[in-house]
């Protein structure tokens, strides 16, 4: 990530986006204070995070058990 002045930004958007495009960030200042950030969009879904995450899940409640109480009951405990 750098930084770069509203009238190098301008000069220079071209570039700068292709910085973003291979994943960098730009701030962008005016008068030495920063006023926006240039960063690359997020797509909405992004597999591998999911898969980690779930992956991740699974980890964390292996040995872990609901003590003899079954999945149903807990539903059927809740809508009460």
């Amino acid at each position: 990530m750098h930084t770069v002045g509203v009238f190098e930004a301008k000069n220079r958007l071209t570039a700068l986006l292709d910085e973003v495009e291979g994943g960098g960030e730009v701030i962008i200042t005016r008068k030495g204070k920063p006023i926006a950030r240039l960063a690359p969009l997020e797509s909405g879904h992004n597999r591998a995070k999911a898969r980690a995450a779930a992956n991740g899940l699974r980890e964390a409640s292996k040995g872990l058990s609901l003590g003899g109480v079954s999945i149903k009951d807990l539903i059927r405990e809740g809508c009460r």
